[in-house]
């Protein structure tokens, strides 16, 4: 094997040690960067959940964050997801009432009959307006004309678990007024909003279902089981 001049081997040590100290040289160089890229927390940001929770609701969760210290941040329900789902809101369904028709209270040749619904469900919901109506027969055929609206305003009736509102049913006694007149079955009741119909057993009479004086009035919702 060929030996080396003495010339060539410093040359050789002295490469070496360069390149050992460009080395250090680049690790320090690395831990100062590495220094500098590291994630930081700005103030207010919220830190990411933990624990496994998963919130149903996003903005829920946004606004229950914002109002907690910097890096933290609690996930609290929102109030609808607190409260008890079907405790209330809305109008009534006609699956959630029940149907009655009151005493009359007769006056001047005039029946007058409260049309009741009572809040048979376990939520608090609300009833507006006129119900809907229909006097038949026996085997359901509809006796008369559709009753007209009374001049009113309608107005909001909430109904918590139990309670009542009332529409006036009105007309001239077929007696009085010689409309001609029928004895019907039942009482269909519509309440407002709904297509769904609940019966009621009629007990108030002859009703007029043509001639003159035949119409049948009814008046917008108020709170209670009569006036």
């Amino acid at each position: 094997m060929a030996k080396k001049s003495p010339s060539v081997h410093r040359a050789a040590l002295l490469a070496s040690a360069v390149a050992v100290l460009g080395l250090l040289t680049a690790c320090g160089s690395s831990g100062d960067g590495g220094a500098a890229s590291a994630p930081t927390t700005l103030p207010g940001t919220a830190a990411p959940a933990t624990g496994g929770h998963h919130s149903t609701d996003s903005a829920s969760a946004s606004a229950s964050a914002s109002n907690t210290a910097p890096g933290e941040a609690t996930l609290t329900a929102s109030p609808a997801q607190s409260t008890q789902a079907g405790t209330t809101g809305g109008r009534c369904h006609t699956s959630e009432l029940r149907a009655t028709v009151g005493r009359n209270d007769p006056g001047a040749g005039q029946e007058n009959f409260p049309v009741v619904l009572t809040n048979a469900s376990s939520r608090t919901c609300t009833v507006r307006g006129y119900p809907g109506a229909a006097f038949v027969d026996a085997s359901g055929r509809q006796l008369g004309p559709d009753p007209k609206r009374s001049s009113g305003s309608p107005t909001t009736v909430t109904l918590a678990p139990g309670k009542s509102a009332w529409a006036g049913l009105t007309f001239s006694n077929p007696e009085v007024s010689g409309a001609h007149p029928a004895t019907p079955a039942s009482l269909l009741v519509t309440p407002p909003d709904e297509r769904d119909h609940l019966t009621v057993a009629w007990k108030g009479g002859q009703v007029p279902v043509s001639g003159n004086a035949s119409s049948v009035f009814l008046t917008v919702f108020s709170p209670g089981t009569g006036p």
